[in-house]
């Protein structure tokens, strides 16, 4: 589809998508593509790979679902057994089931069939859907690398391969997965690799599998959206929790996200929560796959108004009504601050991010304020002095090997040990003192 430079597209009834798919969005409401959406989805349905670089919450999943279910309904064909003719892979349990859920609206009326595979869930259950056959099948890549071991899928069939939140799966070591996936594939094929940053490890996974890829970007990697106010509280770390339940009283009935740097500091921030009477859940690596769906659907249906998290949740939870989020200890990544306010001010709407800091993050603030080039207001309190932070335990963060990998082989690009995994095999000997 051909458009004037600089011509830029304000409806979906000019991006060259059917009517199926123009009735189902209207049908849910869109009325607008984003700047995202606007500019990947003429390029993809002419086919080219794209290059995508915007932040979460910017209408990315619709940006290359849309144009990859036109394809597939333009080709007309059905999915022979034990196949799929599109895959879809991302780093997360939540994010493959929100991406999911996001495309069966469009399919709803369509002969389109979606499968998610994910570990944590019956592999046998996931290898009976996968044997009728499935148009679209997404997947985290450490799951998906068992059922192909055990024949259950056949990627052969596939020419459609989309890469979701790609720098995060290189974050957790799943370059090694990509590197034994994407050869099975059918070719020639189309890929699209969506980002959020553009380390240079990216550069180099996009000149390995994009061909002559169209580069598109809304938003400088590190920028926050738009209509996010941000503030930080200098404190004591004993005052936290103080604090934190203070701004939780102000409006007890808001959707709040506050997040951990720790799986174990998640839980007991929950468990505390719920001791002094608030509304409180908590979703991390040690939860299994049904309590953190239960916890994620309490959550967006309001059962729920406060969700405790590590950083698994950073890009899995799609919800348009969190209007706070409380970095209660700040990410050791900057990058990951980004993502997490990034669960607030969706879908046009407003919405409010606080930090809390103490001396021992005084460190992690100044690289975050660097990345994203500002200084974020402060709400209360004086920067004190930095001091040196204690390394934390090992196992106890939301950087570890994933909540959506389930059995996977690879390691982390950093070697070392995943932080999720348990050991295998014998323990060894200890040394005589």
């Amino acid at each position: 589809m051909r458009r004037p430079k600089g011509y830029d597209l304000f409806d979906f009834d000019m991006l060259g998508l059917n009517k199926v798919l123009l009735n189902a969005l209207k049908a849910g409401g869109f009325d607008k593509p984003t700047p995202i959406q606007n500019q990947a989805i003429p390029l993809a349905m002419d086919g080219h790979d794209i290059l995508g670089l915007a932040q979460t919450g910017t209408g990315k999943t619709l940006a290359f679902g849309l144009p990859l279910i036109a394809h597939l309904m333009e080709a007309d064909t059905r999915p022979q057994t034990r196949t799929a003719r599109a895959l879809i892979l991302a780093p997360t349990r939540e994010l493959v089931n929100q991406i999911a859920d996001s495309l069966r609206h469009f399919t709803h009326n369509t002969p389109i069939k979606i499968a998610t595979v994910v570990g944590g869930q019956s592999i046998n259950r996931q290898i009976g859907t996968l044997a009728r056959g499935v148009d679209i099948l997404v997947a985290t890549p450490g799951r998906l690398i068992d059922l192909m071991e055990r024949g259950a899928v056949d990627l052969r069939q596939a020419r459609h391969l989309v890469l979701d939140e790609a720098d995060q799966m290189l974050d957790l070591g799943f370059i090694h997965a990509l590197r034994q996936i994407a050869p099975k594939l059918g070719s020639p094929r189309q890929t699209m690799l969506f980002s959020a940053t553009m380390p240079k490890q990216m550069e180099e996974l996009s000149r390995a599998y994009l061909t002559n890829p169209r580069r598109v970007q809304v938003a400088p990697p590190g920028k926050a959206a738009d209509k996010v106010t941000q503030s930080v509280r200098y404190m004591e770390k004993a005052d936290k929790p103080k604090v934190l339940r203070e701004i939780l009283s102000r409006d007890p009935e808001a959707l709040t996200l506050v997040f951990a740097r720790t799986k174990h500091g998640a839980e007991k921030l929950m468990n505390g929560l719920v001791a002094d009477g608030f509304n409180a859940a908590s979703i991390h690596g040690n939860k299994s796959q049904g309590q953190r769906d239960r916890a994620i659907s309490g959550f967006r249906d309001g059962r729920i108004n406060i969700l405790v998290a590590t950083d698994v949740a950073a890009r899995g939870i799609d919800i348009p009504g969190v209007a706070y989020v409380i970095n209660y200890e700040l990410p050791d990544t900057p990058d990951n601050y980004v993502h997490r306010i990034g669960r607030t001010a969706r879908a046009g709407r407003e919405g409010e991010a606080i930090a809390f800091c103490c001396a021992e993050e005084v460190d992690l603030l100044v690289q975050i304020e660097k990345l994203m080039k500002v200084e974020i207001p402060v709400a209360s309190g004086t920067r004190p002095k930095a001091v040196k932070m204690e390394k934390p335990q090992r196992g106890g963060g939301g950087r570890g090997r994933g909540p959506g990998q389930g059995q996977g082989k690879p390691k982390p690009a950093h070697g070392r040990p995943f932080a999720d995994a348990k050991p295998k095999g014998r323990r060894p000997r200890r040394r005589a003192a």
